[in-house]
């Protein structure tokens, strides 16, 4: 540790934000046990950062929003327009500050604008490189979508992968159950910041996204290797979700 004082939590974050946090932490903290590691990393980084985390299950976000707020670097969470219209949670979301994003319409652009904004002032976005929870039936990291390493490349912020894993033994993947006892251990891993130097001059399209999304599940794919202590599959999936 540098020995730099931080206490970003201690910033004007919003009553529905500190009510939110009121609500959920002592659940998360007694509900389930915790192995956190490389947190540090977020921690001491200066200014806005953007976090990407790995996608299990419903339940993880909740536990993404409790590592980050004991690592001093309360979140912004980009998540799907469905969440936010589900009543009175969706209202409280949105007035806590979290970014809907309205995807396949014009308004996707204004999610982007408002994680721009965030990362201005120094805040920690989290953005789930898959866009979903992932559909590989061993779990493993699927392709990233653009808005991770668009949202980087975009504003400069260093960009962090996070592996987790646990969420799916609480509540399955796509399942709507809560199996909390006997007691489950959330392992949560925070890596290096991905290197995406060599693209900062590159227009950002199709090739460019690509190549820095790759390298962003790389990393996350090797942490979540190093918690499962398994081998991932040499190729990852890749799913497009149907025509609505």
């Amino acid at each position: 540790m540098s020995g730099r004082t931080y206490n970003r939590r201690a910033q004007r974050l919003g009553a529905s934000y500190r009510f939110t946090v009121g609500l959920l932490w002592p659940i998360m903290r007694f509900a389930v046990a915790w192995d956190i590691q490389g947190t540090e990393r977020l921690t001491e980084a200066e200014g806005g950062i953007i976090v990407a985390p790995n996608h299990l299950s419903w339940f993880e976000p909740p536990v993404v929003a409790f590592t980050l707020w004991e690592a001093d670097r309360p979140p912004r969470f980009l998540g799907k327009d469905s969440v936010f219209a589900i009543p009175f949670f969706g209202r409280l979301l949105k007035n806590a500050g979290q970014i809907p994003v309205y995807r396949d319409t014009p308004e996707v652009a204004m999610a982007i604008r408002d994680a721009l904004t965030a990362l201005e002032q120094g805040e920690c976005v989290v953005v789930y490189p898959e866009g979903t929870i992932t559909r590989d039936p061993d779990l493993w990291p699927m392709a990233a979508k653009t808005g991770a390493i668009r949202l980087a490349l975009t504003s400069g912020a260093p960009l962090y992968p996070m592996a987790q894993w646990g969420a799916q033994e609480v509540m399955r993947p796509y399942a709507k159950e809560l199996k909390l006892f006997p007691r489950k251990t959330m392992h949560i891993r925070v890596g290096d910041q991905v290197d995406l130097s060599d693209l900062a001059d590159r227009p950002i399209d199709a090739d460019t996204l690509a190549i820095g999304g790759e390298r962003l599940m790389d990393a996350i794919t090797a942490l979540l290797a190093g918690v499962r202590g398994q081998t991932p599959p040499s190729t990852r999936m890749v799913f497009r979700r149907k025509p609505e």
